[in-house]
């Protein structure tokens, strides 16, 4: 029997876009999971960001997310994007905002397509996207006393 990409489960879903959020609270990775979840998609690919003990060379002993009022917009707007450019099933994104330590999670996304292939691009298009598109900036304070802001994301 020959496969053909026009049933109903191959191609992107109406609205995919389940979650989108900017948090000053924990985030869960259950929840974008979840979120996510389709009976047409076969592949789901999930992106953790972790805060981490070093940047550049330097030890890292606190973190803080600071965001713009418009963060959520452009965040949906890339959304968007990737839903359009790929045969999205489900799509999710949350950024911490606040005090972070290390370890703690700053950003989770996920995506479900029909395909692996897909899901994999698909994630690594949007959370690129969101880093470099998104007003948020972390300003990191390090061990020798000095600080850094950096830009999105």
């Amino acid at each position: 029997m020959a496969r053909t990409n026009d049933h109903p489960g191959e191609q992107a879903a109406q609205d995919p876009i389940r979650l989108l959020a900017i948090r000053e609270t924990p985030l869960s990775l259950d929840e974008v999971f979840a979120a996510v979840g389709d009976d047409a998609a076969g592949g789901t690919a999930l992106f953790v960001g972790t805060v981490r003990n070093h940047d550049g060379g330097a030890d890292v002993d606190a973190l803080g997310y600071s965001c713009h009022p418009t963060a959520e917009t452009e965040m949906r707007r890339i959304a968007e994007k990737v839903a359009a450019e790929y045969p999205v099933r489900a799509l999710a994104a949350v950024h911490r905002v606040g005090d972070l330590r290390v370890g703690d999670l700053a950003v989770v996304v996920a995506v479900s397509c029909p395909h692996r292939g897909e899901a994999f691009e698909a994630c690594r298009k949007l959370i690129d996207d969101l880093k470099h598109e998104v007003p948020i900036w972390k300003h990191q304070k390090f061990s020798d006393g000095t600080e850094e802001w950096v830009g999105a994301c």
